[in-house]
């Protein structure tokens, strides 16, 4: 090379036409800091965002909690001493317990042998048996229905990690409190083959 700058094939614009564009906006904006947006300016600005932000929406104010109604059940915030009664006792099913709930990517098999997929929840088994559904609450949205089917190393206690497909949706989900609750076990009815029921 000669020590001169060539220019790369496929580039219309040269280095001075760079530097003569990188010069003007230079210049344009040492303009608007010395001599600044008139005052009248600024509060017509203002005035105008004010106008158009209380048009859009009236203020609204957070609506009284009230019980989450379901088909059969209802869903209450759990009490303050869940914990102590907890250990001496199983957890029974319909009894809201507040969580911590997390997502989480990995891909494989679960605790139980089966392949990751949407709707599978890691929990602690000495809280949370496997196999058992859960319906699941972050704050007042309701997250779904899902089956425990993992565990995890990290998983203790009141924590809920939750499968998501990407790494990326799970770092977006983050930390979230919430209520879960214990789904009791569907009845089944066996009905002997050439009986007449």
């Amino acid at each position: 090379m000669s020590g001169h700058l060539r220019r790369r094939p496929g580039t219309r614009s040269s280095l001075g036409a760079l530097c003569a564009g990188l010069g003007a906006a230079t210049i344009a904006l040492g303009v608007v800091l010395a001599f600044g947006v008139r005052e009248e300016q600024r509060v017509a600005a203002r005035a105008k965002v004010n106008a158009a932000a209380a048009a859009a929406e009236p203020p609204r104010h957070p609506a009284p909690m009230a019980p989450i109604q379901m088909e059969g059940v209802v869903v209450r915030a759990a009490t303050k001493d869940w914990s102590r009664k907890l250990h001496r006792r199983p957890l029974k099913a319909g009894e809201p317990v507040p969580v911590l709930v997390t997502a989480y990517c990995l891909s494989g098999t679960t605790r139980r042998g089966r392949y990751v997929r949407p709707g599978i929840v890691a929990a602690d088994r000495k809280l949370f048996p496997l196999s058992r559904y859960i319906e699941l609450y972050a704050g007042e949205k309701y997250l779904g229905r899902f089956l425990i089917d993992d565990t995890g190393s990290m998983i203790r206690g009141a924590h809920i990690d939750v499968w998501v497909p990407t790494c990326r949706e799970a770092k977006i989900f983050g930390r979230q409190h919430g209520t879960a609750m214990l789904l009791p076990r569907p009845e089944i009815q066996v009905v002997q083959a050439g009986s007449s029921k």
